[in-house]
């Protein structure tokens, strides 16, 4: 989800036993949840990857993320209070900084909690569990774009975001949030 692991990367049960100091039995059952989610691909072969995505998957998955994402936005704004604001800006703060560093897996990482904070406002457990499957999907792609991007500022969609929220702007919630949902991943489709 956060990127850890680029696109097309082989993992084995072995690997990943011994990485998290797990027996193989919680490996295998971790493997077999993340396939069934489309976290990783299992070929008939029984290599285990994570995914390469098409430029079709990419729209779709990216679609995905728009009707989802800005539902839970606008399920949120109601419940957004100057705390969740000062968090959110906080966090962008952060994202600043893992950009300055050239951390994607960390730029990643923080991009995701930021819009997990805002979207768990939203008291819709189901939409964010889907939303978070859709993040498993994205995670190595997401990789892939951060280092095509080579980005030098905080996403601008995050602050239109927040002062969308201290306005109480339902309409520029949600375009804000369906560009930064969408934005980057129609870099790589091309």
């Amino acid at each position: 989800m956060h990127g850890e692991i680029g696109p097309g990367q082989a993992l084995t049960l072995r690997g990943i036993a011994a990485e998290y100091e797990v027996s193989m039995t919680p490996a295998r059952e971790a493997l077999r949840r993340l396939s069934a989610e489309g976290a990783l691909t299992l070929s008939s072969s029984g290599r285990v990857a994570t995914p390469e995505l098409s430029n079709e998957r990419i729209e779709e998955l990216a679609a995905l993320r728009s009707l989802l994402e800005v539902e839970l936005a606008s399920r949120a704004l109601p419940r957004a209070h100057l705390a969740l604001i000062d968090r959110l800006q906080t966090i962008n703060a952060r994202i600043a900084e893992d950009i300055a560093h050239q951390d994607a897996v960390a730029y990643i990482r923080r991009n995701l909690e930021f819009h997990r904070t805002l979207y768990l406002r939203a008291q819709a457990p189901a939409m964010l569990a889907m939303a978070e499957t859709v993040w498993l999907q994205l995670g190595p792609t997401m990789r892939a774009l951060y280092g095509r991007l080579r980005k030098k500022d905080p996403p601008h969609f995050h602050r239109l975001m927040i002062a969308a929220l201290k306005a109480g702007d339902e309409p520029g919630l949600r375009l804000a949030v369906r560009s930064d949902v969408t934005q980057g991943l129609r870099m790589l489709v091309g």
